[in-house]
């Protein structure tokens, strides 16, 4: 199924697919739909047994996230997926949109669809099934790019088992593909205990002033760590999470989640379809039974993902959130979980400084379509990056 474009681009590589000289394809397993994102409502099961067999975990890709995010966020009609199935199951899925803007430039391209709390783009593959579905999605890309001048693909893990694959792919087509933007974001991955973890990640001087504030923390009155990974009670805890977010800084800016109904409704059915699905942890810090901090991490063996944690501002001379982490290394006892991912931002000034780690995420651009087309976005990407130092992200415009 083609998008619809919304976009022209310039003459010459609109004309591509007559310019391209068709090859023969080589077989290839599998078949590659692109259909509107309600129809992926009906293969819940399948989708589910894809994520629990799939080369890299990616949870804001699962069907308990992406459903919730597609049914509750704003503008998400032109949303597609790109359905991969091998042997009639499915092995592969991609929610792909057709953009007319690349940040502040009006060219039109086909892009890999996230949202502001969507913090991976690892398409979910069945684990053997990478190449095969890279494939796939190159070639209908090539025969369907309607305006698009390439396909722009966002929160990639470099060095991960689907990039390897794509590269792979695009190497062996003489595809140009080209990393154009990339960010070191803090990770959780050791074999040291949590003990042993925090005191080669923090000086003694820090060590000692978390002790000295836990202590005085304990002065204030009753001070439990409480950590959950059943389905019990999920709603309520969602709601105390919801209320202590939007009572700091991020509700007085209105980026808390509360503060949006879409992003609210978002919270609460991805927790509740995580923690049936035995893939969440609660972990809540109380003071006399009240919430001092929370976190919500999603479990997605070998992988972990921080996905959203808030702290009491009243209480911040005590360090609630720091407090929290300290504890949350236990993660690293966790069977089934190798590494953690923090989902902040690069440079956090309080992660940043607690997990030691690294983990590369980028942003690719891929040629599509054919002679004209990949020779107008050879000339574009070139003049992109030469526009800015290696790393730095396009200017986004509102």
């Amino acid at each position: 199924m083609a998008f619809e474009a919304h976009d022209a681009i310039a003459p010459a590589a609109s004309d591509a697919l007559a310019a391209f000289p068709r090859r023969v394809p080589d077989p290839m397993p599998g078949r590659l739909t692109c259909v509107p994102w309600r129809d992926l409502e009906a293969e819940v099961p399948a989708w589910d047994n894809l994520a629990r067999v799939a080369s890299e975990p990616n949870p804001f890709f699962e069907s308990w996230y992406l459903l919730p995010s597609l049914r509750h966020l704003a503008q998400t009609d032109p949303v597609r997926i790109l359905r991969f199935e091998q042997d009639g199951v499915l092995a592969g899925l991609l929610p792909v949109v057709r953009a007319g803007r690349y940040y502040r430039w009006p060219v039109p391209h086909l892009s890999s669809w996230l949202h502001t709390n969507c913090f991976c783009g690892v398409p979910l593959v069945a684990k053997g099934a990478e190449k095969a579905f890279w494939q796939a999605v190159l070639r209908w890309a090539d025969d369907e790019p309607g305006a698009a001048l390439f396909m722009h693909l966002r929160g990639i893990v470099l060095g991960g088992p689907l990039h390897a694959a794509l590269e792979a792919v695009a190497a062996n087509d003489g595809r140009l593909i080209e990393v154009v933007h990339t960010e070191a974001r803090a990770m959780l991955a050791s074999d040291l205990a949590p003990e042993a973890y925090l005191e080669a990640s923090l000086s003694s001087k820090k060590r000692k002033e978390l002790r000295r504030q836990a202590n005085r923390l304990a002065e204030e009155g009753a001070v439990t760590l409480d950590r959950r990974t059943d389905a019990d009670d999920v709603a309520p805890w969602c709601e105390k999470f919801l209320a202590l977010e939007r009572a700091g800084w991020k509700g007085e800016a209105g980026s808390a989640l509360g503060c949006d109904e879409g992003t609210a409704h978002l919270f609460r059915e991805s927790l509740n379809g995580a923690a049936t699905r035995g893939r969440l942890e609660r972990l809540t810090l109380t003071l006399d039974g009240q919430p001092l901090a929370m976190l919500a991490t999603f479990l997605t063996a070998p992988g972990a993902y921080s996905f959203k944690t808030a702290f009491d501002e009243n209480f911040a001379r005590f360090s609630p959130g720091v407090l929290l982490q300290r504890e949350n290394l236990a993660m690293l006892d966790r069977e089934g979980i190798a590494w953690s991912d923090s989902c902040a931002s690069a440079d956090h000034p309080m992660i940043d400084h607690f997990w030691r780690e690294r983990r590369a995420i980028g942003r690719l651009s891929i040629a599509i379509g054919g002679t004209l087309r990949r020779a107008a976005f050879r000339h574009f990407v070139r003049a992109e990056t030469a526009r800015r130092p290696a790393g730095q992200s396009p200017r986004e415009q509102p």
